[in-house]
């Protein structure tokens, strides 16, 4: 080993170069590189809910969340199923063992789901399948809230939602606290029975509607023509003019007996921003991406979107996840900035200037390199990184100052400046190593944290 370092420390020059490309390519990786809050890990749960109007939990169960179990339970890598059965719904959820193939556990979850379905009641809704993931969590939130109607807000947001998704490092925009928008038919029973409609067959009727027709095509010999028959409602007048009755007077439409009207579905959910109505959109950014450009990004379209919008309508932001980043950021920046002072201070103060000088660029080279290199294994800068980093300034002052302090007391030997330091890199290469080795050591065992915070460890 002391070969290859005489080989190495023999030529200062090309040692320097590499350093300072290396330096200004950590610098470049540093500005450039993906910010999160927290590391991309994919926890391998997933959850299957199925909804169903007006069952009660004791039903849930016998109904729904025992076929869903009985398929479930034989899952590969299954660590724990856990069953929900509650008014009007029933819900799975399934944590797989963290070293299990995500893809295949997600195959083989929505299979299983896919194979209980048809011992579900025909009246149940499809399952949903979701996937539990750090990444798919919103990174801000933009609340529209205000005086005005709330078919407005909801079409301003509608608009909002389709620039939001527009930006490439978004995945999509979720709006919460909104509801959705209907067609409500009050028929009068007066005019329905003068018109000698049968409810039951206005009921068959209406359910016939609003469904895709497939007529094929027609073949007259000189050419050949596709039928389309109009099946699908797509504004209003199209339920107007639905029609329920055929006499010698005429057609009898849904209008002729009925006021329709748009309104809204009951509310399921609540979203309030300083006290007031709202609605809100969760953005969620791509899995990658950087969460300070992408939020910035964010803000940028909301404002330009938003700059002609009346002064009624306000557009607030909240639960920035970026802002937690700076912060972190920021602390990194200040602790390498401390200790580079603080050691300069202690150093100079004990092994004079020139040696508190090289200890002081040791430590922001060495982290520029470390970036460079998290670059290359295609990382990204993250809360638990960044802690990280900020425990080993004093693994970097430790081994900078051995080497220093040992080339100053050979100089004061009377060995010239530049095989003392080249003597003392060989000399303590070792040492440094060792001590090196020995704090990671310590370390070690975190990274055989079972589960998920074994992950965040590691």
């Amino acid at each position: 080993m002391n070969s290859v370092l005489d080989i190495i420390l023999r030529r200062p020059k090309t040692v320097m170069t590499m350093m300072v490309v290396m330096v200004f390519a950590g610098i470049f990786t540093y500005i450039t590189i993906p910010k999160e809050a927290d590391p991309d890990i994919d926890v391998p749960v997933f959850s299957a809910t199925i909804t169903l109007q007006g069952i009660s939990p004791e039903d849930s169960e016998r109904l729904l969340v025992k076929p869903m179990e009985t398929e479930l339970r034989g899952l590969e890598g299954l660590k724990e199923l856990t069953a929900i059965a509650g008014q009007g719904y029933a819900a799975l959820i399934g944590e797989f063992n963290i070293n299990t193939d995500l893809a295949k556990a997600r195959t083989d979850f929505r299979e299983k789901v896919d194979k209980a379905k048809a011992e579900l009641p025909q009246e149940a809704d499809e399952p949903i399948v979701d996937e539990f993931n750090l990444s798919l969590f919103p990174t801000i939130v933009v609340s529209l809230s205000g005086d005005v109607p709330e078919r407005t807000l909801f079409h301003m947001a509608k608009r909002l939602q389709d620039e939001i998704e527009a930006l490439p490092s978004v995945l999509e925009a979720n709006l919460s606290g909104h509801r959705e928008e209907l067609l409500e038919v009050l028929i009068d029973p007066a005019k329905l029975q003068s018109y000698e409609i049968d409810p039951q067959d206005l009921g068959r009727r209406l359910i016939n509607n609003n469904q895709l027709i497939t007529a094929g095509s027609l073949d007259r010999g000189a050419g050949r023509f596709n039928v389309k028959v109009p099946g699908l409602i797509r504004s209003r007048e199209d339920v107007f003019q639905i029609p329920l009755k055929t006499g010698e007077t005429g057609t009898v439409t849904l209008k002729d007996i009925a006021s329709i009207a748009r309104t809204f579905k009951d509310p399921t959910s609540f979203s309030r921003y300083n006290g007031k109505p709202a609605i809100a959109l969760s953005v969620v950014k791509r899995k990658g991406t950087n969460i300070i450009e992408n939020n910035l990004a964010v803000r940028k379209t909301v404002a330009e979107f938003t700059k002609d919008w009346p002064n009624t309508i306000n557009v607030d932001f909240a639960l920035d996840q970026s802002k937690f980043i700076y912060e972190v950021l920021g602390s990194l920046q200040a602790a390498i900035m401390t200790a580079i002072i603080l050691v300069m201070i202690v150093v100079v103060a004990t092994l004079g200037l020139r040696s508190g000088l090289l200890v002081g660029v040791a430590i922001p080279t060495s982290f520029m390199i470390g970036f460079l290199l998290i670059g290359l294994m295609g990382l990204t800068v993250n809360m638990m990184l960044m802690f990280g980093m900020v425990l080993t300034v004093g693994i970097l002052v430790d081994g900078a100052i051995v080497v220093v302090e040992y080339a100053d007391r050979k100089m004061a030997e009377g060995l010239d400046r530049a095989e003392a330091y080249v003597l003392a890199a060989k000399r303590m290469f070792w040492p440094v190593t060792s001590s090196t080795a020995t704090t990671l050591a310590a370390f070690l065992p975190l990274l055989f944290c079972p589960g998920v915070p074994g992950k965040f460890m590691s």
